[in-house]
């Protein structure tokens, strides 16, 4: 018998969203009897959406484009967290109906760099991007220790904002970026270029090289990953990434261990179907 959804995705657009396929799956398979859902939410609807997850056996939503920065004004509270990135991506509604915003994005891409071998501590990290994504890896580098870090962005202005005094932000076309990726350890793409194969590349590919560890946010095999393939550089998309966060999500909402794998397979066959 079908049931209304306790869970769900908030956005605009969410049809292309791995979200329910994950967390069904893992609903599933530790026995839940709940549902998660898409919520297809324009901005002027977006207060009604919130209000609805108040209702008796409603449990929460993940948040995504473009009501991350929006979505914290209308919740009753905001973890600290989310305070600090101005973005919250998961709501959870409490035992009296009450609604508190988190922000899982950022510890997600800390543990997945730090599976994928990376010391943070010890990198010396560029990041493409000065868009929220930017925030949240600028707080995953932060966090763990990291002190050289650059942030690249096409508006310099932009990139000015989100960094620290010791920090460093440049404007794309600075001709200080090449060396600068030259000295790189770790570079993290937060920008969307990617998504589709026409789109340009988010720097100049041919300063690539092999001692660089190249992450790109963006979940598929993109035109930099491929790049950082052939000059023998280890590369990572952003799947890992994005079943992290919502086992931390689903963490939140029933207090118990999110079965990653079981996401990660289910993300992979929705990815592939």
């Amino acid at each position: 018998m079908s049931q209304i959804a306790a869970l769900g995705i908030i956005g605009d657009p969410v049809a292309h969203s791995l979200s329910p396929a994950m967390h069904n799956a893992a609903l599933q398979a530790l026995g839940i009897n709940q549902q998660y859902d898409r919520w297809h939410t324009p901005a002027a609807d977006l207060p009604a959406r919130v209000q609805s997850l108040r209702s008796k056996g409603m449990l929460g939503a993940n948040v995504t484009l473009p009501h991350k920065v929006a979505i914290a004004g209308l919740l009753d509270r905001t973890v600290a967290i989310a305070q600090e990135l101005g973005a919250v991506n998961t709501v959870v509604r409490e035992a009296d109906g009450s609604l508190t915003g988190h922000n899982t994005d950022a510890p997600a891409l800390q543990a997945s760099l730090q599976a994928y071998g990376a010391d943070l501590a010890k990198q010396r990290a560029v990041i493409l991007g000065a868009g929220g994504a930017a925030r949240a890896a600028l707080w995953a580098l932060r966090n763990a220790g990291c002190q050289q870090i650059s942030l690249i962005n096409r508006t310099l202005s932009s990139a000015q904002a989100l960094v620290l005094p010791h920090e460093l932000a440049l404007a794309a076309d600075d001709p200080r970026v090449a060396a600068h990726l030259a000295a790189a350890t770790l570079l993290i793409n937060v920008t969307s270029l990617g998504w589709k194969d026409t789109d340009p590349a988010p720097l100049d590919l041919a300063l690539l090289h092999a001692g660089l560890m190249v992450y790109d946010t963006v979940y598929r095999r993109t035109p930099l990953l491929r790049a950082a393939a052939a000059c023998g550089a280890a590369h990572y998309d952003g799947l890992d990434m994005l079943v992290r966060q919502a086992g931390l999500a689903f963490s939140l909402w029933f207090k118990q261990p999110a079965p990653l794998e079981i996401m990660r397979a289910a993300a992979l066959a929705a990815l592939q179907g």
